[in-house]
């Protein structure tokens, strides 16, 4: 899987809403229109330009992965935020990057449209955005390529996962097994193949200790004109004799989030080796 990692940071001590996902998901599609909209009407329904049409694809196509996620914090200090972008969406950097400093640093984040004029955009940890200026990009999206293994982890869930088990979402606890699937689900999808529901291995471990909460969020849909809930599980868990392959999947998951809505941030995970 190729991906890209875009950080922006703001150099602002301004703190944010608790949860950011929502909001900058919506101004962040407001700006990617502006920028590659091609249609004089502005309407995507019966666009000639859909099937190429890099905004429709992010939020207007239906039944489809999104190959895109934010990178948040929950109750950041700040208004620094990430964004990764997975296989072919890479190709489209540049015009990512021109609809984010249109939303950071011209039309603004949020209700109140806050600006942010001296905002650093990096890519893999290279700043290619800088006092007001994009500079040429010498850069190729990373391969994901895992050349660790740590048998005993602590695996954290930073913003809430949220999956469907037997038709319901799971509210206070998760097992492994479930996170694991989940991934596995969604590394089937960016690499085009069709939807994986069962694991084809036999996961091996141990969990000696775990601690989970149910995370209550709330989002308003400008589109739906309502608040829906985006309640899920965070915390962390030790793991103890993970088997390699799962090991793997998880650092896979680090990149690509797991769970439902990880395009707002969610489904948020990292793997902290314990030797």
């Amino acid at each position: 899987m190729k991906y890209y990692k875009i950080e922006v940071k703001t150099n602002s001590n301004i703190k944010p809403p608790f949860f950011t996902g929502s909001m900058l998901r919506g101004g962040f599609g407001y700006t990617l229109k502006q920028v590659t909209c091609v249609n004089p009407s502005y309407n995507c329904d019966g666009c000639f330009g859909a099937d190429n049409c890099l905004y429709y694809e992010f939020y207007e196509k239906k039944n489809s992965f999104h190959k895109f996620r934010f990178d948040i914090e929950l109750g950041a200090k700040n208004y620094d935020f990430g964004l990764y972008l997975f296989e072919e969406a890479c190709e489209k950097l540049p015009y990512i990057l021109s609809a984010l400093e249109k939303l950071v640093v011209k039309k603004g984040v949020g209700r109140d449209e806050v600006k942010f004029k001296d905002a650093k955009i990096l890519v893999d940890g290279v700043v290619v955005y800088e006092n007001g200026v994009f500079k040429k990009l010498a850069t190729s999206p990373k391969d994901f390529l895992n050349d660790t293994y740590c048998p005993n982890i602590k695996l954290k869930l930073l913003t809430p996962i949220r999956i469907k088990k037997g038709n319901r979402f799971l509210k206070d606890s998760i097992e492994l097994t479930d996170i694991l699937r989940s991934i596995n689900q969604r590394k089937s999808e960016i690499e085009g193949k069709e939807r994986v529901y069962r694991l084809d291995y036999e996961p091996k471990f141990l969990v000696p200790m775990s601690n989970f909460k149910k995370q209550e969020l709330v989002r308003k849909s400008n589109r739906q004109k309502t608040k829906m809930k985006m309640d899920g599980v965070v915390g962390e868990m030790v793991v103890m004799n993970l088997d390699k392959k799962s090991y793997e999947l998880l650092k896979f998951g680090e990149i690509i989030g797991v769970g439902k809505q990880t395009v707002m941030g969610l489904g948020k995970i990292e793997v902290e080796n314990l030797e």
